[in-house]
């Protein structure tokens, strides 16, 4: 953490405790920088900071006041086990949450985009400008991949915990081609994968097309996959794999403890399972260090640890990559008979952006703002929406997810949103059997800016009228 984010912590820290009531003046700058042995500049920026967070208010000519806030919303409730495991289906619903995605005045609230606007990426499109230069691009690429890009990911692995050599890796074309051809290795049609519920919409359709069932497993909106329910799941059925996002999941947010990631990793030991490990927002925790992978703790090699630059740079980059563990010669035959070769314009332009600094300044910026959005998308909710909703409240990424009154439709929200131009994501298509008909999910990515939170009062303006209706009979 930098010396202000260690400095805001303390004083929210110390908010939090009573030590600065609501309504009292926080010590000047003057006095933050004597007290706290740190120069005016930082001082300044921890202020701005718990600003930005909504812990203070500035009163001009006067200083920062602690301010009032309101009482926390409910977290979503934690869904009932299913009791045997589903085809996927919901295809019309995921293509319709994908069209139109280049609509002029569409807001889209409803896709996994991270922000492409930021001035922290003008470096990406001048690198990509020079390695368009380079012979190199117009050849297919090795099998497992640019070894510039593959050093700087094994690199980037060691904050998380793991340790491995560049010949480990194996980059894809994003995230979704780790996760396919680490499902086609190691399951075949017919077998039972276990996985969160809620979980990304792209995973249930990509177990529809290999056919493979989903067993939906219960997960917490803070800690992640029950695996209790896990555990009595690998009792009952034939699983095959487990794959889970154990930091910062889609679409919950949730993160488990390492305590639990490493009990995790001895039900699979236990049943001789594979897992298959998503940690494509692993890099975009509010706080730092970021969390340890599963793949971590792994000495048998049984976990497939997949992630792509697509949240934390540009989706349209499309470079990800798998850390295949024991099963490296069937991943790469099965990206061999996929794409074969990533694209290497791409791949070489990151491992620059890498090198030379820029990718963790970018990151450093985009958790701030990150974190910010989703303050300012709960705020929006706490005014606008009725008081029966229940939010998430993640700990990384950009993704919020809302548990609307149990009468709501959020297919119906879905096309009366799209009605002001303004489309999100519907729960159902984060089930495979079917459940969450009364959640949505937001993308929080700019979230401070006007039209996002005016979109968010929107919608709740929605819900609202949708529940007089209902009341009503209409």
């Amino acid at each position: 953490m930098k010396l202000y984010e260690i400095l805001a912590e303390t004083l929210q820290q110390r908010i939090e405790q009573g030590f600065y009531l609501v309504g009292t003046k926080l010590p000047s700058v003057r006095q933050l920088s004597t007290e706290h042995q740190v120069s005016i500049a930082t001082a300044q920026q921890a202020l701005w900071l718990l600003e930005q967070q909504n812990w203070v208010e500035v009163r001009p000519k006067s200083g920062f006041y602690v301010k009032v806030r309101k009482q926390p919303i409910q977290m979503p409730q934690v869904s009932r086990f299913t009791q045997y495991p589903v085809e996927v289906s919901q295809w019309p619903e995921v293509l319709q949450l994908l069209s139109n995605r280049f609509a002029d005045g569409m807001l889209n609230l409803g896709r996994g985009i991270c922000d492409l606007q930021t001035s922290t990426l003008k470096p990406v499109q001048r690198l990509l400008a020079d390695m368009a230069k380079d012979e190199r691009i117009l050849a297919y690429d090795t099998l497992p991949g640019c070894l510039e890009v593959r050093k700087q990911i094994a690199h980037l692995s060691l904050s998380s915990g793991t340790s491995v050599h560049p010949e480990d890796v194996i980059t894809t074309t994003g995230c979704q081609e780790a996760l396919s051809i680490s499902l086609k290795a190691i399951t075949k049609p017919g077998d039972v994968v276990a996985i969160e519920s809620p979980s990304f919409y792209g995973l249930m359709q990509m177990l529809n097309a290999l056919g493979l069932k989903a067993l939906e497993i219960p997960t917490h909106p803070t800690e992640g996959i029950s695996l209790d329910a896990l555990e009595l799941a690998l009792d009952q059925w034939p699983v095959r794999a487990i794959l889970v996002v154990p930091s910062f999941s889609n679409p919950l947010g949730g993160s488990m403890s390492d305590e639990n990631k490493q009990r995790l990793l001895k039900l699979a030991q236990t049943y001789d399972l594979p897992i298959i490990e998503d940690d494509i927002y692993g890099e975009l925790g509010y706080r730092q260090p970021r969390p340890k992978t599963i793949y971590s703790f792994d000495k048998e090699g049984r976990v497939i640890l997949c992630s792509s630059f697509s949240k934390t740079l540009a989706v349209g980059l499309r470079v990800g990559w798998v850390l295949p563990g024991r099963y490296r010669e069937r991943v790469l035959h099965m990206k061999y008979i996929g794409t074969a070769s990533t694209v290497m314009l791409t791949q070489m332009a990151i491992a620059q952006f890498i090198e030379q600094g820029y990718y963790e300044r970018h990151l450093r910026k985009m958790r701030l703002q990150y974190q910010a959005g989703r303050d300012a998308f709960v705020r929006q909710v706490q005014q606008y929406f009725p008081e029966e909703t229940r939010a998430s409240f993640p700990q990384g990424g950009f993704m919020l997810w809302l548990e609307l009154p149990s009468s709501v439709d959020s297919i119906v929200l879905a096309q009366r949103m799209e009605q002001h131009r303004v489309k999100i994501a519907p729960g159902g298509i984060f089930s495979a059997s079917g459940k969450y008909r009364n959640c949505i999910r937001l993308n929080y990515a700019r979230g401070t800016e006007a039209a996002a939170l005016e979109a968010v009062k929107l919608l709740g303006e929605e819900v609202k009228q949708m529940l007089t209706s209902n009341a009503n009979g209409k």
